[in-house]
Formats: structure tokens, sequence, C-alpha cells
């Protein structure tokens, strides 16, 4: 038995196929130019670059000309502050922000009739010419490579934190004009607890963040753990009592001494209030109670 298709189903597949084709946009001038235009430069995934950075030597650049791999290039910036590239041999570089670096390489290659109009890209593989010390009492003495201008405090964060002994009084140590050095105390108490950010300074390149042992005080008498402690800014003498261990069962708040060496060498004693202040290098003298 034959089964006849209906002439008006036909004619609806027919249509139904037609629009379809002409959905499907053809290749016209403009997308042939687009292919043949240089690609925009694809951000670094794994080393994000500060436009602000200047680069040095020891830096190690990528460099790449769109349409000329043969021209493709990993090297080290010498300590001339110069690479050598194919065609052009010494470019400096040293001091320049990556974009400076492409153009001042595109113009050597268009200039030499090298490469007419070239698409310079250049990435920074490996950050090695800006460096900081830190040093003193931070768990992780040392020297650290940096991309960008840094606070103090980020500073501190990556040398592991001031230890236990280190004073929050940080002195910072940086290049001065004539070859000199200014200096400068940030209190990193203040920075923290107080918000006072306008002491968290900047580090830059070749600068030296210094943390020195904390001033001390020294607890004796009628308390669990006589000794010499870290003084905090701002201590008072019951703080310090409490940092001692507190009193012994025979140990009295009454008649308290605290012995202070003066700047003429001599040393004064004096009765303290538990309200008092304490000052570095201040002898805390705990009395016996005889009741």
């Amino acid at each position: 038995m034959t089964t006849t298709v209906p002439i008006r189903i036909l004619l609806l597949l027919a249509a139904l196929a037609l629009a379809a084709c002409a959905s499907i946009p053809s290749a016209g001038p403009r997308q042939a130019r687009q292919a043949f235009e240089p690609p925009a430069p694809m951000p670094h995934a794994t080393k994000p670059l500060s436009d602000a950075y200047r680069l040095g030597p020891g830096d190690v650049v990528e460099i790449t000309v769109y349409n000329n791999p043969d021209l493709s290039t990993k090297t080290s910036i010498g300590e001339d502050g110069t690479i050598s590239f194919p065609l052009i041999g010494n470019v400096a570089l040293a001091g320049l922000t990556r974009a400076q670096a492409e153009k001042r390489i595109a113009h050597a290659l268009e200039a030499g009739k090298f490469v007419p109009k070239p698409y310079v890209n250049l990435v920074i593989d490996e950050y090695r010419s800006q460096t900081i010390s830190v040093l003193g009492d931070v768990s992780k003495p040392g020297t650290y490579q940096i991309r960008r201008p840094v606070k103090v405090t980020q500073v501190l964060a990556m040398a592991g934190g001031i230890t236990q002994n280190g004073s929050q009084q940080v002195t910072l140590v940086s290049k001065g004009a004539n070859g000199g050095s200014r200096r400068k105390t940030v209190n990193v108490a203040d920075v923290l607890q107080r918000g006072d950010l306008a002491q968290d300074a900047l580090v830059g390149n070749g600068d030296i963040v210094y943390v020195p042992p904390a001033p001390k005080f020294y607890i004796y008498g009628e308390v669990r753990n006589p000794g010499a402690y870290p003084l905090q800014d701002g201590m008072t003498v019951q703080q310090a009592i409490s940092v001692g261990g507190g009193l012994t069962v025979r140990g009295t708040q009454r008649g308290i001494q605290v012995d202070r060496k003066l700047a003429d060498g001599r040393v004064q004693s004096h009765s303290a209030r538990l309200s008092d202040r304490l000052r570095p290098g201040d002898v805390v003298q705990v009395p016996q109670s005889w009741f």
C-alpha cells in the first residue's frame, strides 16, 4: 500500500530548510579583515603586574613580536640594565615600565626597517630587581622581593610578624638625597590598634625595615614570676604585676617602689600607684605584707 505525502507538508518542510540556511552568517569583508588584526594582549594569569613597576637588573622578561615567532626572546636584564634582542642588539630597559619597554623595542625594530609597524608584547616572568631587607625581631628576617612599593605592615606580615620580644616602634631606613639615608619611626600599635594609617609608611626598593628589641622593665619581690619583661606602650604598674604572674600570698599592693635611672645616671626611687605608667628600664619592687 502506497502512502501519499500531502503537498502542503512538503512545502512546509522546504520553507523551514530555506530559513535555516538563511540564518547562517556569511564571512564578509569585515570578518576577513578582523582575522588578520593583531590579538589583544592577554593578561598574565599567574604573574599580575602593576603598570607602575619599573624594570631593573635581574628581572626575567619574555618578549614576543606578532607574526614574527623567530624574534621571540626570553632573557634577564643585565647588570648594565640592558638586554640583547635579535636584529637590534642591546636595548636599555632598566627604569622603564612594561609599556615603555614595549614601545622602545618596537621603535628600534621599525627604525631599523626590520619589522614594519611591529606589535611587541613583554611579560615579566620573574621579579628580581626590587628588594627590601627586614631585620631585627621578626619571625623570618631576610631579603624580600617586591613588585611595587608596599606598606610597613605588609612588610612585617611577609616576614612573619614581630616576635614576642620585638618592639612596636619600627624603624624604616630609606635612601635619601645625595646618597644619604632617611629614618622614620612607625608605631605599629598605633596603625593596627588605633587605625592611624597615616603612620603606615611606604617601603620601596633598597629600603630597610628594622624591628629593635622591645624596651624592658624589671619586676622583683613578692610576685610569682619575677624577672625582665618587654615593656608595652603605656604599660602601668598594675599591668606589670599581672605580667609577673600576680602577687604571691605574701605580696601586697601597698608600698610598691619603682627605681628609675635618670639622664645623669643616678637612680631615683619613688612610691608608685597602680595606675602609674612605666618607662624603659624601670625596676618595680613589690613588698611583703606583714599582716
